[in-house]
């Protein structure tokens, strides 16, 4: 009898078989780490663009400060002057430098006297010169704006350097004029804007309505036309018509010589108006979606190895039992045979946890499950090919021991019967009750929630008409798991294993052992805790 039995499994179980069953697996394996490897990779991309906005915010709060600092020092200058006339503003603006100069970026605050009636002028400032020569306009631009504020700007080279040049005028008596205001280094604003956030990889730029560049990393660029030398269009500045209030897509850096995320927004003032541009560098965002790709496959082909390796270690197990099982003719193959049943216990327990974490008829049916989910309903399918993920991550490494916290293993078994849920939808009923929630910490053996259900699943029917129950009560000193008692009328390969698994368990450790009855209609099975 055993030895029918042993050549119906083999032919079963041909090498043939094996093979195409192998294969099957893989290909599905690929189209699953394939959808996977696509999730997480847009996932990461996401991430990125929502980091790159983050970064894009925080650079254009930095520079908008800035410029609404220069304007309230415009103000204090305005309101010092109004106040005394040259009288005391001498004074002031010596004192307002040496207090500039304790700042990162240096604001000089200067005035220019022209005394109309002896033809003289008295400055502090080493550009006066534009004010000797305010009829002649070469060497300086212009900067228009309609703000209430009411200042003049102007940028202005000196010695391969540009200055931002912000004035206002008061008229004395005798028509003498006091011409007074700030001067900024453009080279210093630059640099200011660069140290404020050196973390991201970003690097920001200023324009006027017209086009005019304020700043830029690249000095050359500094009060050039940004339309002459960026691939920037009129339409990119139309921020009014976005619902973000500012513009974002994909350009090529003229600084940097790449592809960059370029966001442009509005930068307006009481005495400024026009745009400030950030610049993401993408290459970081692509090399993280790389690495993620890298890393998927690299656990894609150790699963995938795994598999195979299964597949060939049952086949040829298999195949070398039945072999040797027809070469048992004398006391020595009797002696083998002796010596192969001592060790059957150990051999089994082994093969069956290599099973539990990649159990391939499990495999199957996921996978199977998935391809129709993908049919009916993508979020769905999503949603089961994260947690099949997890589940997966759960069972390939297990803990050492074989002892666990209980909430991992609720956490689990939510996955678990989630993914079993897509199967048997209206066959199969399951509650979590946790009526001690400090329960949670204490631990029980891995895998044991699963290896219950898994038996009630196994040896009861679970029809539409007779759906099976299955509740799992979290209480102070154990877990029970009740199920209705429905068994199945055909015999069940491996009925006691896990009971078994789980007994040497808690005999190991020295605890009370699981307690298994049946009430009526349900099978209660009690797994004490361990602290």
């Amino acid at each position: 009898m055993q030895k029918k039995l042993n050549i119906s499994f083999k032919h079963a179980l041909s090498q043939k078989s094996i093979y195409v069953a192998a294969l099957s697996t893989c290909l599905i394996a690929v189209v699953a780490f394939a959808v996977l490897s696509h999730l997480i990779a847009e996932d990461n991309r996401k991430n990125n663009e929502d980091f790159a906005k983050k970064t894009f915010f925080r650079k254009y709060e930095s520079v908008e400060s800035e410029f609404r600092n220069i304007e309230d020092y415009q103000y204090l200058l305005r309101e010092l002057i109004q106040k005394d006339g040259l009288k005391n503003y001498r004074d002031y603006s010596l004192v307002l430098n040496d207090l500039n100069k304790k700042r990162n970026l240096l604001t000089y605050s200067w005035y220019y006297y022209d005394n109309s009636k002896t033809g003289k002028y008295e400055s502090n400032n080493p550009l006066s010169g534009i004010f000797k020569e305010r009829n002649k306009e070469g060497g300086s631009i212009a900067i228009k704006n309609s703000g209430s504020g009411h200042f003049k700007d102007l940028l202005i080279s000196r010695k391969d350097s540009m200055f931002w040049v912000s004035y206002d005028s008061l008229v004395l008596p005798q028509k003498n004029v006091l011409y007074y205001g700030s001067t900024v280094s453009l080279d210093d604003l630059h640099q200011y804007f660069t140290n404020v956030d050196k973390s991201s990889n970003t690097y920001a730029y200023v324009f006027t309505k017209e086009g005019v560049c304020i700043t830029h990393p690249e000095k050359k660029y500094i009060g050039k036309n940004i339309f002459n030398f960026t691939d920037i269009k009129a339409k990119d500045t139309l921020c009014s018509n976005v619902k973000s209030g500012y513009t974002e897509g994909l350009a090529n850096s003229e600084y940097l010589a790449m592809e960059v995320t370029r966001f442009i927004k509005p930068l307006k003032t009481d005495n400024f108006d026009g745009y400030a541009v950030v610049n993401y560098v993408n290459f970081i965002t692509d090399e993280n979606i790389d690495k993620v790709k890298t890393y998927t496959v690299y656990i894609f082909l150790a699963a995938l190895f795994m598999i195979v390796t299964v597949f060939i270690l049952f086949q040829r197990s298999t195949s070398i039992a039945y072999k040797e099982k027809e070469k048992i003719q004398s006391e020595k193959n009797l002696l083998l045979i002796e010596n192969e049943k001592m060790h059957k216990a150990e051999v089994i327990n082994q093969l069956q946890q290599l099973k539990n974490n990649i159990n391939p008829h499990f495999l199957f049916n996921s996978l199977n499950s998935l391809y129709m989910l993908i049919g009916i309903n993508k979020e769905n399918a999503q949603k089961f090919t994260m947690n099949l993920s997890k589940i997966y991550r759960y069972l390939i490494v297990p803990p050492k021991g074989n002892i666990v916290p209980v909430s991992k293993e609720i956490d689990f078994i939510q996955k678990y019967m989630e993914l079993l849920k897509s199967r048997f939808d209206e066959e199969l009923n399951f509650q979590l009750i946790v009526k001690d929630p400090e329960s949670l910490k204490k631990r029980i053996p891995y895998l044991s929630l699963q290896i219950v259900t898994e038996n009630a699943i196994k040896h009861n029917v679970a029809t539409i008409d007779q759906p099976l129950e299955i509740t799992i009560e979290v209480e102070r000193k154990g877990i029970t798991v009740k199920n209705t008692y429905q068994p199945k009328t055909e015999g069940v390969q491996g009925e006691k294993f896990g009971i078994d698994y789980l007994n040497q368990v808690y005999e190991y450790f020295r605890e009370n052992p699981l307690h298994i009855s049946v009430d009526g209609e349900k099978f209660i099975c009690f797994l004490p805790l361990m602290k």
